[in-house]
């Protein structure tokens, strides 16, 4: 696997695709908002940078890799933030200019191919099999189109190349910041064998602590799993699970897709009854989608929360509110409060999820006042 400096030439990932295979390039920005602000304010280059709203209920939209070291998080409240770390300078989001540059690095990805699926406005996958350049290796596009985002807009992006979308992504985050990852074809499985399973897209906290009661540590013990176990200990994400081990994902890359909202559930090894066990999952789920709110600069009027029972029977309660929210304790707040009609369970729960949508673009602050949320419960 190809690292950061090191020199491709017509190496596998070339030779190994174009057996019949496709290139796939997934790019990541770098700290995305946080890189444009320091960008255009010298004085913050080399310091911990938190875009995001600066009030109690705020919440960081993204942080830079300064303020990383010290545990600062996108999706994270704004007041946890700043007292892990002190120094952190808070900056109002600017969605405006981010979708700008968004756009011009788009125009970038467009001279290459057009098989573009855009995740948020610093994440895409493109397809580069047949390239509008007549490139032989998808490592060259890569590099061709990381040296273009620097040179036009001043920042750095991660790449990760590879002949599926699951393992592109993982890809891309191997060697971040600024780094290029290479996974041919003969090198997939064993990537895939070393990673830890909490890296695997799709594998939460909870869904990581199941597993390793399991005696699932990493991708190879992943692999040992017949499909019918993952299938009985996971439900429907059990194929996925199964595919994923291997190292196989069939997913094409799907240009203009627009995302109607933002979700996450949990299926459960062990039936939920308890109200601090309910309350825990509704967190996780809360969070999850917090944190690709903030990561896409989206914001959301309708809360919902899905519930399956033991016995497969699945409910679904929804809350509109009067603004937008995006901050974790907003949207658990009302998961909360959807929850707390349906409680105490007689049945236990076997699937818990919360989903955001409405969505439109995220507010200034990235969040709503109290009193805007009590209006949703008169």
């Amino acid at each position: 696997m190809e690292g950061p400096d090191q020199a491709a030439g017509d190496d596998g990932a070339g030779a190994g695709e174009g057996a019949g295979g496709r290139k796939i390039i997934h790019i990541d920005m770098d700290a995305f908002y946080a890189s444009v602000e320091q960008r255009d304010d010298p004085t913050l280059k080399g310091k911990p940078v938190a875009v995001g709203g600066t009030r109690e209920r705020g919440v960081v939209a993204a942080a830079s890799y300064e303020a990383r070291t010290y545990g600062v998080r996108s999706a994270m409240a704004s007041a946890l933030a700043r007292r892990m770390c002190p120094d952190l300078i808070f900056v109002r989001p600017r969605f405006d200019v981010y979708r700008e540059v968004s756009r011009q690095i788009h125009g970038i990805f467009a001279e290459f191919t057009d098989l573009i699926e855009p995740l948020s406005l610093d994440e895409a996958y493109l397809d580069v099999t047949d390239n509008h350049q007549g490139i032989g290796t998808a490592t060259e596009v890569a590099r061709q189109i990381r040296a273009r985002i620097k040179a036009e807009t001043g920042l750095t992006a991660s790449a990760g190349v590879s002949y599926n979308k699951f393992i592109a992504k993982l890809a891309s985050d191997h060697n971040k910041p600024d780094g290029l990852c290479v996974v041919r074809p003969d090198q997939g499985p064993a990537f895939i064998a070393r990673l830890p399973v909490g890296r695997f897209h799709g594998v939460g906290p909870v869904t990581a602590t199941r597993m390793e009661k399991l005696g699932i540590h990493t991708g190879a013990d992943l692999r040992r799993c017949s499909r019918e176990f993952l299938a009985q200990q996971f439900g429907k994400s059990g194929d996925y699970f199964y595919l994923a081990a291997r190292a196989v994902d069939h997913r094409p890359v799907r240009p203009d897709r627009v995302r109607k909202s933002i979700g996450s559930e949990n299926t459960f090894f062990h039936d939920l009854f308890s109200h601090e066990d309910l309350t825990a999952a509704l967190l996780e789920s809360s969070e999850n989608v917090a944190r690709h709110a903030a990561r896409t600069g989206k914001a959301g009027r309708t809360v919902s929360i899905k519930l399956r029972y033991s016995d497969f029977r699945t409910l679904t309660r929804a809350r509109t509110l009067p603004a937008p929210v995006s901050d974790v304790d907003s949207i658990q707040q009302v998961a909360l409060a959807l929850l707390a009609p349906l409680e105490p369970v007689e049945q236990g729960i076997r699937l818990l999820g919360v989903t955001l949508s409405s969505l439109g673009e995220g507010e200034e602050e990235l969040t709503v006042t109290a009193e805007q949320l009590a209006l949703a419960f008169e």
